[in-house]
């Protein structure tokens, strides 16, 4: 199949209408086998040689382990294949409503099961060096992820405000000056209070959501791991918003390449559409 007949078939204008609306949408089987065989592949091979960027996010005394790891496109080519060769590129086009697609980064999710550790809820664009509208994130899920274990959405939260990032771990605002954004809401204290929708995943959906999307997940009880591929896209208003701080993912020397409000033309970020 054609992709651009996939992603005719898979994304009609409901998901399109409900990304708008609530900043995320399930795709079903956007992907297919042999590009799910190049994911598993391609994560067997960074977590055998895994970049410096690389982190475990959970504590020592977790049961689990939650690993992640960043920008490995260039190193890992079954993910370059699968970001070239995929319709995801075309599914990002249609949910953002850009003329052209350009890859923002990478991430690798890896939950062991018994992990214990939350990703707790946040903005991803706040950690970011970029502004702009139009973004879309795509979670993909190599394993099946149940409800209760997926990501979860607060609907809506993509319209604003920009809220603090805090270190994972330590809660720290190592981004933004403490008292310059407002804090996130505690979500899991009061979670009637919000419309909070996810979904249940197997292999080959794609969960695609706004970078300013409030989200977060619970742990992993298993069975097996929980191995989710996510690819970041950019479109047409984005521009590069160059921070005195370290971005997560941090670009070195960008800001030495590319001007405070440029578009995002540079070879980290190849246009994929457009």
């Amino acid at each position: 199949m054609l992709l651009a007949q996939r992603v005719q078939e898979r994304v009609g204008d409901e998901h399109v209408a409900d990304f708008r609306r609530d900043g995320a949408v399930c795709i079903r089987s956007l992907l297919n086998a042999d590009e799910l065989l190049m994911l598993r592949d391609g994560i067997a091979a960074n977590l055998a040689a895994p970049s410096p960027r690389a982190k475990i996010a959970s504590r020592p005394d977790d049961p689990g382990r939650f690993f992640e790891d960043f920008c490995n496109w260039q190193h890992v080519p079954a993910y370059r294949k699968v970001i070239e060769d995929s319709p995801l590129a075309l599914a990002a086009q249609r949910l953002m409503g850009s003329r052209s697609v350009r890859l923002y980064h990478d991430h690798l999710l890896v939950k062991e099961p018994g992990t214990r550790q939350r990703t707790p809820w946040h903005q991803d664009q706040p950690y970011y060096n970029i502004e702009g509208e139009q973004t879309v994130s795509m979670w993909i899920a190599i394993d099946p992820v149940p409800r209760e274990s997926t990501l979860e959405f607060v609907a809506g939260s993509h319209r604003g405000p920009w809220l603090m990032p805090r270190g994972f771990m330590d809660h720290e605002a190592k981004w933004f000056p403490e008292g310059s954004l407002a804090d996130l809401p505690d979500i899991e204290s009061d979670r009637d209070a919000f419309r909070i929708i996810g979904w249940p995943v197997e292999p080959g959906d794609v969960v695609c959501f706004h970078m300013l999307a409030l989200h977060g997940a619970a742990g992993f009880a298993g069975p097996g791991r929980r191995r989710v591929f996510s690819v970041r896209f950019l479109g047409d208003d984005v521009r590069h918003a160059p921070r005195r701080w370290v971005t997560s993912p941090e670009f070195p020397g960008l800001a030495d390449e590319l001007p405070a409000g440029a578009p995002m033309a540079h070879a980290l970020f190849p246009k994929l559409v457009g």
